[in-house]
């Protein structure tokens, strides 16, 4: 079988900024759903910020697992369980956004949702260093997925940050 890519709908910010990234509506007519981000925030210190991710208008019912690789230093735990990506703040090396993907298998499905993210950001302003996340969340809750906000842990995205939603069929 095949697998086909189809974009469902994709955002990108404009000049100004945006609080939060959003998609409404999306059909259930794909098997998975794979979200391609690349974005920076508008806070004008050095490092990265949070996003987060809102399924349905809840945000309850999170659970997960990150690995985290920054400067060479690795951590793990389970206290990010919303926490889907990092952001390039503004002070960070200019004109670099971070990329991430985010992949939700059966996300029409009546059973909970599972979520897996690997994300890089970089800053090379101050210091060398490459920061990357990798998670797996679990949203439980058995409703199909229609709606996927992002938001920031403080600031807005940054213009031309950009969020594309795939939707994913085996063909």
């Amino acid at each position: 079988m095949a697998t086909t890519y189809t974009l469902i709908s994709s955002v990108t910010v404009g000049a100004g900024g945006a609080s939060s990234i959003d998609f409404t509506s999306i059909p259930a007519d794909y098997t998975d759903l794979n979200l391609l981000i690349s974005a920076r925030n508008t806070n004008a210190s050095n490092g990265s910020e949070q996003i987060f991710i809102t399924l349905n208008s809840s945000t309850a019912s999170f659970t997960g697992r990150y690995l985290i690789n920054n400067a060479g230093g690795v951590s793990s735990d389970s206290n990010l369980a919303r926490t889907v990506a990092f952001a390039n703040r503004d002070g960070s090396t200019a004109s670099t956004f971070s990329n991430c993907s985010i992949y939700i298998p059966n996300y029409a499905g009546s059973n909970n949702k599972s979520i897996s993210v690997d994300t890089v950001t970089e800053n090379n302003a101050t210091t060398p260093g490459v920061f990357q996340y990798m998670s797996a969340n679990l949203w439980s809750n058995s409703s199909a997925i229609t709606s996927i906000s992002l938001t920031l842990n403080s600031d807005n995205f940054k213009q031309y940050s950009t969020a594309y939603l795939y939707g994913i069929s085996n063909a």
